[in-house]
């Protein structure tokens, strides 16, 4: 397995704190940023469009300043971070894949969100969720580290994004949806449980492939040769091209394994 320095060096993170302490994932700003930058753009560029041109239309300095550090913390916003460099390469790719690609790295990058994983895939589609379930389920992990108001402004937050990644549907009472999952979101899936040391059929049995909420065979078959078929290796370096031979998931994403 990976060691956990080299999963915060390619962007994971961990720790007992999250984004989503504050704020949704905000997908409809994420789109609206990415619709004002190029997908090479550094960090500052990030910044600067959200704090000084307002591309997304906050109302004071403060507002700008917050939601910038809330992106920043919640998807890296650095082509250095090579999961959200391979994120922005994936984005435009196809629309519809959006939502969960968004979900998916939030998951990836916010430990508070992931406690409330299990409690999502356990629900079956049309199956009601309360918010009070959500909030359990963090009590759950430290009954003594939350007031009854944090647990509240938490599990709204998360319920917010499991609702924009197509997950829960329903703008108060909550009842649980199928996401539409594409090929895309499998090969970042697949780069995700790499990253953290596995491979081969173990690739698809991980936990960011179960986020998908399909089974394997699904994945595999129908997602996976797509977007095999879809990437062409003249994006790949040298290095990547040899290392493709070795395993076809770095390939398809462009990942050099020297840099493990």
């Amino acid at each position: 397995m990976t060691n956990q320095q080299s999963l915060i060096n390619f962007g994971f993170k961990f720790g007992r704190s999250g984004a989503h302490d504050s704020r949704t994932m905000m997908l409809p700003e994420l789109r609206r940023l990415f619709a004002s930058t190029q997908s090479s753009d550094s960090r500052p560029q990030y910044r600067e469009q959200i704090t000084e041109w307002n591309c997304l239309d906050k109302p004071t300095s403060r507002a700008r300043k917050l939601t910038a550090e809330h992106l920043v913390d919640l998807y890296g916003l650095s082509p250095d971070i090579p999961l959200f460099r391979v994120f922005r390469q994936l984005w435009d790719v196809r629309v519809e894949a959006q939502p969960l690609l968004a979900l998916q790295l939030a998951a990836a990058r916010d430990p508070l969100f992931r406690v409330s994983v299990p409690l999502m895939l356990e629900l079956q589609p049309g199956e009601p969720l309360r918010r009070e379930q959500t909030e359990a389920a963090f009590a759950a992990q430290d009954p003594n580290r939350f007031s009854p108001a944090s647990l509240k402004s938490y599990a709204q937050n998360i319920n917010g994004s499991w609702t924009q990644a197509g997950f829960l549907r329903g703008p108060v009472k909550k009842s649980r949806a199928q996401p539409q999952v594409t090929e895309v979101n499998v090969a970042y899936a697949l780069l995700q449980a790499y990253l953290n040391g596995l491979s081969g059929q173990r690739l698809f049995s991980s936990e960011w492939c179960k986020l998908l909420d399909c089974r394997v065979e699904r994945l595999g078959l129908e997602y996976g040769e797509k977007e095999g078929a879809r990437i062409n290796d003249h994006h790949l370096t040298l290095a990547e091209k040899k290392a493709a031979k070795k395993n076809k998931v770095v390939a398809l994403l462009a990942v050099n394994p020297a840099k493990r």
